[in-house]
């Protein structure tokens, strides 16, 4: 089914964990296009200080105070939101929340309460985008990870989470489709962003955590997001490094396992010492309004996998045209090469006949008898 979304600065936008990261990122340049705002997180202090820096920018922002865990709270949301603007045109469920350590040594209940951010506040929030879109059409945006297609260790149940997420995305997708309701559903999948993603994180190691390179922009992330907000698209890689993580893992599972038992494990752990356990924002929200954690090495400011997964159609046409020229090229050589050795053994009196007879007559110097 093909239909056209709204340009972004005639959107209302719904954006949950949107005072830190992605999310908070993600509102800056939105209300920099012009959309109208609808900001959801737990730290009421720090919505209201976004409200004022962008109502002072001229955007119309509203800010909702909630849990996305909590289904109350979404639809509280929703309903504020058609309230104050009318509509929700795009709804981006971007709350996540992560924990560090092995499987067998985290809490069933905070494995419980990472579902309930990272799986069941997405099902909340996407099917309460459902209800007030199905008619008028709009956009569900949803943040997976490059760990939707292949887990790794110490974050064993973000990674399921984020199974989760893609798995419930690509059924719900399926169902929109197959009622014909306008309505694009997209999945993010960012590789390791440079955000307050480790500060939030509840650890269980003895060690500090941190992120496996190659570490990407927040922006790169939020780019992504507007696009689909924009641009009907089934899913959107941001950064190389999570599609090659992604087609290896489909591929080459088992070599991805050697790789992820060698080196996974030590690139998520720092030499520094733990430090409090209670210091996370696994039940609590934590300092906010900060888009980068400050990534000591090297951070990837663009992508142009990410950018040129936009227009496929004209990266194959650019690619595709860059193949037919070459082979052109050489084919023209090569048929120039060869005229010129079948010249060089014909004796003098017999290449004028040559010359005449071939379509190189025209640039031939004529023979001196």
């Amino acid at each position: 089914m093909k239909f056209r979304l709204k340009k972004l600065s005639e959107q209302v936008v719904v954006i949950t964990g949107a005072t830190s990261g992605i999310g908070l990122t993600t509102a800056r340049r939105a209300a920099q296009r012009g959309a109208k705002l609808v900001l959801v997180a737990r730290n009421e202090d720090a919505l209201k200080q976004l409200n004022y820096e962008l109502s002072k920018k001229g955007c119309d922002v509203l800010h909702v105070v909630a849990d996305v865990g909590i289904e109350e709270d979404v639809k509280r949301v929703a309903n504020a939101a058609v309230e104050r603007f009318g509509s929700i045109d795009t709804w981006v469920n971007n709350a996540g929340i992560s924990i560090f350590g092995r499987n067998e040594d985290i809490s069933l209940e905070d494995q419980r309460k990472l579902f309930q951010t990272n799986f069941w506040g997405v099902v909340y929030g996407s099917l309460a985008a459902v209800e007030h879109m199905k008619e008028r059409g709009g956009a569900i945006i949803n943040l997976g990870s490059e760990v939707s297609d292949r887990a790794v260790p110490l974050q064993g149940m973000y990674s399921a989470s984020k199974h989760a997420v893609k798995g419930f995305t690509d059924s719900l997708r399926l169902e929109l489709e197959a009622d014909n309701a306008p309505i694009s559903v997209t999945l993010i999948k960012p590789a390791a962003i440079d955000t307050m993603f480790v500060e939030h994180a509840k650890n269980y190691m003895n060690v500090e955590p941190k992120l496996p390179p190659p570490i990407y922009a927040p922006e790169i992330a939020a780019d992504a997001i507007l696009y689909a907000a924009e641009n009907p698209k089934r899913d959107i890689f941001v950064g190389g490094a999570a599609k090659f993580v992604s087609a290896t893992a489909h591929y080459a599972p088992g070599l991805m396992d050697s790789v992820m038992k060698r080196f996974m494990f030590k690139q998520q752990q720092t030499s520094m010492p733990a430090r409090d356990k209670s210091q996370n924002s696994l039940y609590n929200p934590g300092s906010d309004l900060q888009q980068r954690q400050g990534h000591p090495g090297h951070v990837f400011e663009s992508s142009l996998y990410t950018k040129a997964s936009y227009h496929p159609k004209t990266v194959a046409t650019l690619l595709t045209a860059g193949l037919v020229l070459a082979a052109w090229w050489r084919l023209r050589d090569a048929s120039r090469t060869r005229a010129d050795e079948h010249q060089a053994y014909l004796p003098e009196d017999g290449r004028q006949e040559l010359h005449q007879d071939t379509p190189y007559a025209a640039y031939a110097p004529a023979a001196s008898h």
